[in-house]
């Protein structure tokens, strides 16, 4: 033990500051709550008192604008309707709402939403008391994996174990269908005894024109990455890091107008709309309908339909937070928006972790990236490449081989944020990470929100 003073009032020094940030934190999210509170109370009436409890468990915001949807019908059918995140939910309350309508995405092969790891593991894990509970549930899936509405169905099974009685058979949705949409809104009308509205649909895409389109990385040996940007024509759109675009695809060659979703990777302040879109194609060499067409097809100009839409399970802390950013490929534009959104101030530190194919075709926004570490908007900046002979490494082997200065990160404060690849990187990083911080430690800072993916 030092008897040095000035060693003491460092350690001080450097106990207070991890303090502020933890109080910072906890106050955050406790002024989050209230606000959340407040807006889900909108069509509540007016002693404070829904009819229905309509709950949410959402990936990327769609299952969460649907349910908003489902409530402002409620409520224009005369049907009082309270608006809530699932996970924030207990048995207890499930129970005492008597009438709940859940709307619940299912995210990679069967698994439930980030948000809901508190509600899988404490509630989910054992069936409970919910007699007298009587439930509808839309599920959202997608029938390219195998485990369509994997979550759904386990919480159907789980609502039935603990004796919730159907208000109607589950509706499950397979990328947005609009029959089964339709189908919900039709239950809706029967439980309200009104026609709920024919055409009940997302907002109407905003105009916005292509103004740059380059191709980063000529000669990989992994498929093209192109950057777009896309520039509003007459609106003036408001988003966040962390948030969705969902792109209007047109009608062409025999297939019906389709839509995709993609990471921005820019903030308004930027004046445009920014994407890494990697042109994905069929093992015959078709090209994917979305990335081809917006990759080749499209010509600088042209105008497109579009709408960011709001994805909180992926917006970042405050700028005082330390933030970890990992991901590979185009999971870089995700990544990007939460850099940018720190530019202009001091902040917590920001490392980032990324990987690619090769360093001297892959290594993508080089020049950004090296200018943000002379800046100091990036504290630091560890890559891979898997396919070069001197490296070979994933993204995930940058973990374990910093292991130390993760946990270290962690244990002030640091939040982590994932982007890209669903299959093998997700999972790797996944991985990793526990092995870091333990599986206990990982379920923790996930359910405190310290941990956020947007993976595809």
């Amino acid at each position: 033990m030092t008897a040095d003073p000035v060693r003491w009032l460092w350690a001080v020094v450097a106990v207070g500051l991890w303090l502020a940030v933890i109080v910072a934190v906890v106050v955050a999210r406790r002024l989050a709550r209230k606000r959340e509170a407040a807006k889900a109370a909108t069509f509540a009436s007016s002693e404070g008192q829904a009819d229905v409890l309509v709950a949410f468990a959402s990936q990327t915001g769609l299952a969460e604008e649907l349910a908003w949807m489902t409530a402002r019908s409620l409520s224009e059918a005369g049907t009082s309707a309270r608006v809530m995140l699932l996970g924030d939910l207990d048995a207890a309350e499930l129970r005492a709402a008597k009438q709940v309508l859940i709307v619940a995405s299912t995210t990679g092969e069967g698994d439930a939403p980030d948000s809901l790891s508190w509600f899988v593991r404490k509630q989910m894990d054992a069936p409970a008391d919910l007699s007298g509970l009587r439930y509808g549930l839309l599920a959202l899936g997608d029938r390219s994996y195998e485990a369509f509405c994997g979550f759904g169905r386990a919480l159907d099974g789980w609502l039935q174990a603990s004796g919730a009685t159907r208000l109607f058979d589950t509706v499950e949705v397979d990328n947005g269908e609009t029959g089964a949409i339709r189908h919900w809104q039709h239950q809706l009308g029967l439980l309200t005894g009104h026609a709920v509205q024919a055409d009940w649909t997302p907002p109407a895409y905003d105009r916005w024109r292509l103004v740059e389109r380059s191709h980063l990385n000529p000669g990989s040996p992994g498929g093209e990455a192109w950057w777009l940007a896309f520039e509003p024509i007459d609106h003036a759109p408001s988003w966040v890091a962390g948030d969705i675009a969902e792109v209007g695809l047109p009608s062409r060659d025999g297939q019906p107008a389709a839509s995709r979703e993609y990471s921005v990777a820019s903030l308004p302040a930027e004046g445009r709309a920014v994407f890494i879109v990697r042109r994905m194609t069929a093992p015959d060499g078709t090209p994917g309908l979305g990335s081809g067409w917006l990759t080749h097809d499209l010509s600088v100009g042209d105008e497109i339909g579009m709408r960011i839409r709001t994805n909180r399970s992926f917006h970042g802390p405050e700028a005082d937070v330390p933030l970890i950013l990992i991901g590979n490929g185009t999971g870089l534009a995700g990544l990007r928006a939460h850099l940018k959104a720190r530019e202009g101030g001091e902040h917590g530190g920001t490392w980032l972790m990324f990987g690619e194919r090769t360093r001297a075709h892959d290594a993508l926004l080089d020049d950004e990236l090296q200018a943000a570490l002379t800046s100091g908007l990036l504290t630091r900046m560890d890559r891979t490449f898997s396919r070069d002979a001197d490296d070979g490494r994933y993204v995930q082997a940058l973990i374990a081989e910093h292991a130390a200065e993760v946990a270290a990160w962690v244990k002030r404060g640091a939040t982590i944020m994932v982007c890209g690849s669903l299959q093998g990187m997700a999972a790797g990083v996944h991985e990793a990470l526990e092995a870091v911080l333990g599986s206990e430690g990982l379920l923790t800072l996930t359910e405190a929100g310290g941990y956020r993916r947007d993976v595809y």
